[in-house]
């Protein structure tokens, strides 16, 4: 059986980027049958994104209910101290460092933004 699960690694806390690349390419892959599962990893700065803005909150939302799902690193969000506001919005906070290199080790489907 082919794998058609999408890990997005979400690195870049550029609004336009995550509007027009992130969110629009997870949301319309699943609606449009292009991969069956997609999981976006929200890493680094792009966490302090996710909560303050209005209009990517919109988008998650809209990407949420195509059937994405988002899931945050944990040391970032210890970091940038954003792990409850998370966990408040109902993204998984979770060790992402070895999942990570598995996925890539194993050769599964990875997108970098």
């Amino acid at each position: 059986m082919e794998n058609k699960h999408l890990y997005i690694l979400w690195t870049n806390a550029d609004p336009v980027t995550s509007e027009n690349m992130v969110l629009m390419y997870a949301t319309n892959a699943l609606l449009n049958g292009w991969w069956d599962r997609i999981t976006v990893i929200i890493w680094g700065a792009t966490q302090k994104l996710v909560l303050e803005n209005k209009a990517v909150k919109l988008k998650m939302e809209i990407a949420e209910q195509a059937g994405v799902e988002f899931t945050a690193c944990l040391a970032c969000a210890i970091n940038l101290g954003t792990r409850k506001a998370l966990e408040d919005r109902n993204i998984e906070v979770i060790r992402w460092g070895e999942k990570l290199t598995g996925i890539m080790q194993n050769g599964e489907h990875l997108l970098t933004v």
